[in-house]
């Protein structure tokens, strides 16, 4: 069974010239590289919008997220 499988693969190869092979190689890179420019876009956009999500937050919704507690400088 490996070995006909193998033989498949083989002669793919074989019937794919060089210069067909480079080309199918060069659009795989182009193509990790595309995705790769789309994802790291997409993390600036994200944090873009995390920035001004922050800046422009209410005094309440600051004070909501607050950890500070009235009750520990009540004297």
């Amino acid at each position: 069974m490996k070995k006909g499988k193998n033989e498949k693969d083989a002669v793919l190869k074989d019937a794919l010239n060089e210069q067909t092979l480079e080309k199918l190689k060069m659009l795989k890179q182009q193509t990790a590289a595309a995705e790769e420019d789309k994802r790291k876009a997409e993390l600036a956009r994200k944090a873009e919008e995390k920035r001004l999500r922050e800046k422009n937050k209410s005094f309440e919704e600051l004070l909501n997220e607050s950890d500070l507690d009235w009750t520990n400088y009540k004297k």
